[in-house]
């Protein structure tokens, strides 16, 4: 049996987490709204329902409600362990949310839905991006398409995309009016925008040099515990004139963080680089983790 060297709980990951959250649940219910703008997700169902029901059902039961019936499901196909970091924060959020609507009685930004929304976007967006940064979840449409992601060859950002807008859009059903999907959507570009800057751009996949004398214990680690494959590379270093092995890994930007930690756990002194992949093609790298 190969030792494991990655811990099983990092309380990091749960303090930024716990931070992208409160984020996100200010500037929902400080700035987005008051001013009656539906986002996407999840929260943008509640919303529509909190908005078409005047209040009588406040969007972190329905948050809440639905958030267990996709998590049971998912549970059934992802197991607990992969969704330990969702039951969290679907859990966490819908505490912020409800702390939130006791202390948030009143606009913020007073007279201003949309520079209230682009705020509120903002705030959304970066809690959004801690979150993800820490391979965290806020369930929702998360689920869904993660679902589906791994029955059909659909691109995980294409159907939040679809499934974002058709929420928006149904905001028209309880305004009556175009304004509230154009301002949802300019929301929706924010909070985009915003997640990509918080994790570095649109680095979809990252490629990562490791020289370490330890090589072959990392390499044998990163298959056994990632599930994923890597390369050895021989190499010499200029300045000693001394052969060496480079070890080289193509991963997914969510799976760099552990990649990181399992290397530093066997080799504090590995020297590593990770430079952004644009594109990564051939069906290899798809079905490493099979």
């Amino acid at each position: 049996m190969p030792k494991r060297y990655l811990k099983e709980f990092y309380w990091k990951d749960y303090a930024t987490i716990f931070v992208g959250l409160a984020l996100y649940a200010v500037g929902l219910i400080g700035f987005i709204k008051p001013g009656g703008i539906v986002t996407g997700g999840l929260t943008g169902i509640a919303l529509l329902v909190e908005y078409a029901t005047n209040a009588k059902i406040p969007l972190q039961y329905t948050y809440f409600l639905v958030n267990c019936g996709l998590l049971f499901v998912a549970l059934k196909v992802h197991g607990l362990k992969f969704m330990i970091k969702t039951i969290y924060g679907v859990v966490v959020l819908t505490f912020l949310l409800t702390i939130c609507q006791s202390m948030i009685t009143e606009p913020i930004v007073k007279n201003e839905p949309l520079l209230s929304g682009v705020i509120g976007g903002m705030m959304c967006g970066v809690g959004i991006g801690l979150v993800f940064s820490s391979n965290g979840s806020t369930g929702g449409t998360d689920i869904v398409v993660a679902l589906i992601n791994k029955y059909k060859n659909i691109a995980f950002g294409r159907g939040m995309l679809l499934c974002d807008f058709v929420i928006i859009s149904c905001s028209y059903f309880v305004f009556q009016n175009y304004q509230t999907i154009i301002y949802g959507l300019i929301v929706m570009g924010v909070m985009t925008y915003s997640i990509d800057m918080v994790i570095n751009g649109f680095r979809q996949s990252v490629q990562i040099l490791v020289f370490s004398e330890k090589y072959e214990i990392i390499a044998t680690a990163i298959n056994h515990e990632l599930h994923r494959g890597c390369t050895v590379l021989d190499g010499m270093g200029w300045y000693t004139k001394k052969p060496t092995k480079v070890l080289i890994v193509l991963a997914k930007r969510n799976e760099a963080l552990e990649i990181f930690r399992l290397i530093k756990s066997i080799d504090e002194k590995a020297f590593i680089s990770q430079s952004t992949v644009r594109g990564v093609y051939g069906e290899g790298f798809d079905k490493i983790r099979t």
